[in-house]
């Protein structure tokens, strides 16, 4: 049986978000709204849901993890593997959230942040995604360029190449065959699996560095916690947040599939996970003991060390990764840029529309390949610093990306049924407790490289201790305003009063949860921030512009050579 799809008013921004869902592997039309029983059915619905998940996943597994993650392999073996265990649950919760709000409020991440934080932290969302995403595409080049090197081909056109295959595969006018490609680049990072049986690492020696936590014997621990935190930051990324919100909404994913969504993240996990896994174990099989262990340089160096241990075809397949990697890469970070922009600026941004339809989205994202093209191939261009910058501003960043991304999935105005619970509410706090305490720690080690392990200990104490006051707070505070929003002390009276109590009333007598959606922006009540939170966000916003003026300000001096 179906029934006519929902006509209410929704936040979505362009038309061309609305329709039938065309994913690679199969269609759903927009008036389909049958239960979906019988095993068979179920399967041919998630294949046709699958990709938002998927793509973001194995588009986080891109030149700068190939670096982070070999360089954790060769330098320190397989002592760091049980990092990615513990960034399973916070990649989960984290991204879950995100698909959340682009399925059920048709909005991108960077306008919901203007929307309800104002104008100041949509355009410094903007700004830094813009900046930020820039440098993360000049390292997938970066990639690009040492993978043909090590294969023997010239690096000039082979980049103008990649950059070129990549803007056109965006810019086809169709969801579906861009979809369709990142299927068959996806298939192509599994050549990562073979590589893995190529090198033969020790399978107790991985069990061991999955299973119990600890840090390489001897090793300075002011290093292993910076590259603890490069393995969390490229993880763990602020652009895959608005990438994975605005591609749901562009591939027309509503409520009523949340749960074949949270499969295909669940599969996107997965994959990520065991390719990271590979990454470093393959590296600490082929280096361990030999000349080359604690002595990593880049992911060419690493391919160079996997053709002299393994034989040459495990270090072609090891380039070849690292191309794939890095072009799907750069075609999602590069399409979250375009995606916020779009959103922001009012442009009409959706991959089912033709360059004619949308020339500003197209133009950004072709204009951002192309930059950062040019920036690798510009002879005597600071490639190893614009890596380092990367890694820094990404971890510098990504507490305030998480932060709003809690506050958007706790604000009822925005997801109506679909908020967090409590206990949600509170392991994202947590999360976002530690990325902060993270955060300062890599600031504090750029800005001032010779700190000892024994100052890096008293920062994340400190930033712990800190953390455990702020949170114990926060409960005490959240318990009075439950208290008092049952009173009716909360919501109170005044047209602002009034509008929450009518979306609340909205709520509550849905029928259906999976037919909600956010009405348009401009309907919700003004967002009601409390004095701590007012000032929580003053104190991010003085910590982040002070971070990245010192990081910016240490990576200049590093360039002059200071």
């Amino acid at each position: 049986m179906t029934t006519a799809p929902d006509t209410r008013p929704t936040a979505v921004l362009d038309s061309a978000h609305l329709g039938d869902i065309q994913g690679a592997f199969g269609t759903i039309r927009v008036d389909d709204t049958a239960r979906r029983t019988g095993l068979r059915r179920k399967l041919r619905t998630l294949v046709a849901i699958v990709g938002p998940g998927l793509i973001v996943m194995v588009g986080d597994n891109d030149a700068g993890a190939f670096g982070t993650y070999t360089q954790a392999g060769q330098d320190d073996g397989t002592s760091l593997l049980w990092t990615l265990l513990l960034l399973v649950p916070v990649l989960y919760v984290n991204q879950e959230m995100v698909l959340r709000l682009g399925a059920v409020t048709g909005v991108g991440h960077a306008k919901l942040i203007t929307a309800r934080f104002g104008r100041f932290w949509g355009a410094f969302s903007v700004v830094d995604l813009f900046v930020l995403n820039a440098m993360t595409i000049v390292t997938e080049f970066i990639g690009i360029s040492l993978g043909l090197r090590y294969l023997g081909l010239p690096e000039v056109p082979g980049v103008v190449a990649a950059a070129v295959l990549v803007i056109a595969a965006v810019s086809t006018g169709s969801f579906r065959r861009f979809e369709r490609l990142c299927m068959v680049l996806i298939a192509g990072s599994l050549v990562l699996v073979p590589l893995s049986f190529l090198a033969h690492p020790a399978a107790g020696a991985v069990v061991h560095g999955f299973l119990v936590p600890g840090f390489p014997r001897g090793a300075d621990l002011s290093t292993v916690m910076l590259l603890v935190i490069g393995i969390v930051g490229t993880t763990v990324a602020p652009w895959q947040l608005f990438f994975q919100q605005s591609y749901v909404i562009d591939k027309r994913i509503t409520p009523r599939f949340m749960g074949y969504e949270k499969v295909d993240l669940v599969i996107g996990i997965v994959i990520v996970v065991a390719g990271g896994a590979i990454l470093m174990t393959v590296p600490a099989a082929v280096f361990g003991g030999r000349a080359g262990a604690g002595h990593f340089t880049d992911a060419g160096g690493v391919a160079v060390g996997i053709g002299h241990a393994v034989g040459h075809l495990a270090g072609v397949l090891f380039a070849i990764a690292l191309i794939d990697a890095s072009v799907i890469g750069a075609a999602a970070v590069g399409l979250s840029t375009s995606y916020a922009l779009g959103d922001v600026l009012g442009m009409r941004h959706s991959l089912h529309r033709s360059v004619r339809d949308a020339k500003g989205f197209y133009a950004v994202f072709a204009g951002v390949l192309a930059l950062a093209a040019a920036v690798v191939l510009v002879p005597g261009s600071p490639l190893g610093l614009i890596t380092v910058g990367v890694q820094v501003l990404a971890g510098v960043l990504l507490p305030s990306a998480t932060v709003f991304l809690l506050l958007l999935c706790t604000d009822r105005a925005v997801l109506g049924p679909w908020v967090n619970g409590r206990w949600l509410t509170l392991f994202t706090a947590a999360v976002v407790a530690v990325l902060v305490v993270l955060s300062l720690v890599l600031t504090v080690s750029v800005v001032f490289p010779a700190i000892t392990s024994g100052q890096v200990t008293d920062v994340l104490l400190g930033g712990a201790a800190l953390s455990v006051a702020v949170g114990v707070v926060f409960l005490v505070r959240t318990r009075r305003g439950r208290a008092g929003a049952a009173a009716g002390t909360r919501i109170g009276g005044g047209p602002v009063g009034g509008a929450v109590a009518g979306l609340e009333a909205r709520v509550t007598s849905a029928t259906d949860r999976a037919s909600w959606r956010m009405p348009p922006v401009e309907q919700l009540p003004a967002p009601q921030l409390s004095p701590g939170r007012r000032l929580g966000l003053t104190a991010l916003r003085v910590y982040l512009v002070v971070a990245v003026v010192l990081v910016v300000v240490r990576v200049v001096q590093l360039a002059l050579g200071h």
